[in-house]
């Protein structure tokens, strides 16, 4: 259960307009004191979310990445408050994340057993399925190992992890960007992408 006291106090109007500013002119700190600040937003809005079945951490790691991309491109030039437009990216993220596990939920392995045979052999459905491709096993496996994939970027990663990969390799319909433009984005260097990116591909690597 979330308890909202053990997150900071969220900034005043004038407290938000001054990070905003600093942000603007490349203060990352800044930067990440507006993302800490609105932690008890992403807490509050992933209260609506909670069941038996989602778990609280989960899905405020997910809260978490749409904050970040709020922070990120936020236009304080707009009649809007960071917290208006970040509720609606942190609540976007959650419905995306919850989408996209309920489809998955409702997709059926080719490979789950599904009766065994006259001679007491396991039958699959992949083994029903008539086609005349020869690279149709191989292809069906790639589909598996690309869902398993996006469970443990998820399950797995950190956050900042999951942001950066989903931007550079354009996961979950995301448009690819190059270190460069995802450092440019972010606030932070070319060569700290590089690290992360690197890191969450050792994290996957060590577990496939």
């Amino acid at each position: 259960m979330l308890l909202l006291k053990s997150f900071p106090h969220p900034l005043t109007a004038a407290e938000e307009q001054y990070y905003l500013q600093k942000y603007t002119e490349g203060d990352l700190e800044a930067k990440h004191i507006l993302i800490e600040r609105n932690l008890r937003l992403v807490a509050h809005i992933v209260k609506k979310y909670q069941s038996m079945e989602e778990n609280a951490e989960d899905l405020l790691s997910i809260g978490t990445i749409g904050l970040i991309k709020a922070v990120v491109t936020f236009n304080p030039n707009k009649n809007v408050r960071l917290g208006t437009y970040a509720a609606r990216c942190i609540e976007n993220e959650i419905l995306m994340h919850l989408r996209s596990k309920k489809k998955s939920s409702r997709e059926v392995s080719l490979y789950e057993p599904i009766g065994t045979d006259r001679e007491g052999n396991e039958i699959q459905l992949f083994d029903i399925i008539e086609t005349e491709d020869s690279d149709a096993h191989q292809k069906l496996a790639l589909r598996e190992d690309i869902r398993l994939l996006y469970s443990k970027v998820e399950s797995i990663l950190s956050p900042r992890e999951r942001l950066v990969l989903k931007m550079r390799y354009g996961l979950y319909n995301e448009e690819e960007y190059t270190q460069r433009e995802i450092a440019q984005r972010l606030g932070i260097s070319r060569s700290y992408v590089s690290r992360i990116e690197k890191s969450a591909i050792e994290k996957l690597r060590d577990y496939f």
